[in-house]
């Protein structure tokens, strides 16, 4: 059997994104699975995955930590001796991406977002982008979920052979099935993301504030681990009844039942929304900004609203916009989205690439 070694930072992603890939991976080869340790191990376990534990410091930029990371990606593929490195994210790509090219194993890479380092530009975007091209210059293939990255790495030369625009992480149809449309009596507003900045909280909390006090048969749901810069502000917004928080839930289909439409005011450098791409299969309508990653996924007007991002004004102009529809056409939204996820983001698109590249 030939073994497949996968580099990743987290397991909750890694289970949820790439299940389907690594149940087709495992029928004919050893897969290794190195990322830091977690509660959806033993799921990985259970699919047929061999589990080795590495620590990342996921958004730290301490070199000697990194350093570390690198030396323990060389152990690991000296150890295993894989026919086939696949890398996800950004530490996982830039660090095995070089390690594999030092020990001269080929490796897939998946950009899965370049991060804010790349986006805010300075010192810090020339040292990552110097690193891309050290680890990603001879990648078997560089795999996109959004053609702006792509070409803003082509343009910079960092790659020089094989790549590919997948569409995102994809979606599974069946697991996120579509769901019936719930009456409009109250109407249910989800935000689905870690509560820090970037993912537009302030936006939503502002939109929020306004909507709910010019129609109270709204209610505005967040889902997703709180920052500690936001847990005061989303127990005082909570007592007062604007909104309603749910901590961090490891699924969210319940949720998605009782939602009329998901709210995904990023800013946040993203491949591809897959908080988008689930709601969006679940038969849901969605409003979110204007960039990559997001709109790829919402055909304005069609199965959601596009809006500027950090923009509360134009927010709350689309939450209204929603919300003055009538109950036939907040539902066509939602099957319009659904449609669209099957036409373009069904996961099996991606799987199907993955496995066409191995098998080269």
């Amino acid at each position: 059997m030939a073994k497949i070694l996968i580099l990743a930072n987290n397991d909750v992603g890694l289970y949820k994104f790439r299940k389907e890939l690594i149940e087709e991976l495992v029928k004919d080869n050893e897969v290794h699975v190195s990322l830091p340790n977690g509660d959806f191990i033993p799921k990985l376990k259970e699919l047929g995955c061999k589990f080795i534990e590495t620590p990342i410091s996921r958004r730290g930029t301490n070199p000697i930590t990194d350093l570390k990371l690198l030396i323990n990606y060389r152990r690991i593929i000296k150890d295993i001796k894989p026919d086939q490195v696949l890398t996800y994210t950004i530490k996982p790509n830039v660090y095995g991406g070089l390690a594999s090219r030092m020990s001269d194993v080929p490796c897939i890479a998946n950009i899965t977002g370049l991060g804010t380092a790349v986006e805010n530009g300075g010192i810090l975007q020339k040292v990552t982008l110097f690193l891309y091209k050290l680890s990603l210059k001879k990648a078997k293939c560089v795999f996109f979920q959004n053609k702006e990255n792509e070409e803003f790495i082509i343009k910079k030369k960092i790659i020089s052979g094989t790549h590919r625009l997948i569409p995102g992480s994809g979606v599974n149809v069946d697991y996120y099935s579509l769901l019936d449309y719930p009456s409009d009596e109250t109407i249910n507003f989800l935000f689905i993301a870690r509560v820090m900045k970037e993912k537009g909280i302030d936006q939503y909390l502002e939109a929020a504030d306004y909507i709910k006090v010019k129609y109270p048969n709204t209610v505005f749901h967040i889902l997703g681990y709180c920052e500690d810069a936001y847990e005061d502000k989303l127990k005082e917004m909570q007592g007062k009844k604007i909104i309603e928080y749910h901590g961090m839930q490891t699924d969210v289909r319940g949720f998605q039942k009782i939602s009329h439409c998901t709210i995904h005011p990023t800013y946040y450098p993203e491949g591809m929304s897959n908080v988008l791409l689930e709601s969006a299969s679940c038969g849901r309508p969605i409003i979110t900004t204007n960039r990559s990653g997001c709109r790829e996924i919402v055909d304005d007007g069609v199965n959601g609203y596009v809006i500027e991002q950090q923009n509360s004004t134009d927010l709350i102009n689309k939450i209204e916009k929603f919300l003055e529809l009538d109950y036939e056409s907040k539902k066509q939204l939602g099957l319009a989205g659904r449609k669209k996820v099957e036409n373009e983001f069904d996961r099996e698109f991606v799987v199907k690439a993955y496995l066409d590249e191995i098998s080269k």
